[in-house]
């Protein structure tokens, strides 16, 4: 059985921005309600295999955007796959995870990777996105989670290491989201990336063209990849310090970067409840290959799950 506080969770994930102890105080006797985000029935009206939105790493509200997509479809009875940017590599042990009861699923989900990422992919709201599916699982929604970002193995990686480019880790996060679509059989799979993966049309580089992983996802079924929007706020994530002056063809060291709460600005043109906009320019004019936009109002940012 649910303790008050997990369903509290649950519930704020779904049903907004009350405090935490209130929905503690309430749970026993609320319904889960995940309204269906605004803009949504139009995407559902062409009928797509993968939908993908493309983030801006580091803030609370990506995660929370999705998170009640997913309930929202679950609830209404849609067996979804939650596919998230961590490490392919755990995925194994993800999944033998999200069997665990409450409790001990966020016990082993702290084990796999994400300590010492200071990224913005590894946050403390991505954290509670995959403890929020897990507890809507454990109440009976049909939720599965995937984690698809890079190669999974050295098999993998070999079989894609001629590609230009950034192709490699593209080819293998399509080929990852397409395997779990495969083999849990879905309603719908909806992914949480970098906005860069999430283009559908192919990137040019320091000379270097190659195709980005929805573009390479769409070969495996109907995508919908949709850009994010947002309000000025922050977003934590990595930059090049000022005084950094890496070598000509090197990577650029860790000493060279600084993490943290940094400025995001925003789309001043944008405002209103988050919500989903289907672009109306045909598919060779729209700008990278995006169906349209989710807006998610004013952005925060979000630290990393450990530090």
């Amino acid at each position: 059985m649910k303790t008050p506080l997990a369903i509290a969770l649950a519930l704020a994930l779904c049903g907004g921005a009350a405090a935490p102890a209130m929905l503690a105080a309430q749970a026993a006797n609320s319904a889960l309600s995940c309204p269906v985000p605004a803009g949504w029935a139009k995407v559902a009206r062409l009928q797509p295999k993968f939908v993908v939105f493309g983030e801006l790493h580091g803030t609370e509200q990506s995660p929370r955007f999705v998170g009640q997509l997913v309930c929202s479809q679950a609830l209404r009875g849609k067996r979804v796959v939650l596919a998230l940017e961590h490490g392919a590599n755990f995925d194994d042990a993800l999944q033998a995870a999200w069997k665990l009861p409450s409790g001990q699923f966020e016990q082993a989900l702290a084990k796999l990777g994400w300590a010492g990422r200071q990224d913005g992919v590894a946050s403390k709201a991505m954290f509670d996105l995959f403890v929020q599916m897990h507890l809507l699982k454990e109440r009976g929604l049909p939720i599965s989670v995937t984690a698809f970002s890079g190669a999974r193995d050295k098999q993998q990686h070999d079989r894609f290491r001629s590609l230009p480019g950034q192709g490699p880790h593209e080819a293998a996060q399509a080929e990852n989201i397409a395997a779990a679509a495969t083999a849990q059989s879905p309603d719908l799979v909806i992914v949480l990336v970098g906005n860069l993966h999430a283009r559908k049309a192919p990137v040019e580089r320091r000379g270097t063209t190659w195709d980005p992983m929805a573009l390479q996802l769409s070969s495996h079924g109907k995508v919908v990849s949709l850009d994010m929007r947002y309000a000025t706020g922050t977003s934590w994530n990595c930059l090049m310090k000022p005084d950094a002056r890496p070598a000509p063809g090197q990577p650029i060291g860790p000493e060279q970067m600084t993490c943290g709460p940094n400025p995001a600005p925003g789309n001043a043109n944008r405002a209103g409840p988050p919500r989903i906009e289907l672009s109306a320019k045909t598919a060779d004019a729209r700008p990278n290959g995006f169906d349209g936009t989710f807006w998610v109002g004013p952005v925060s940012a979000s630290p990393p799950a450990m530090r």
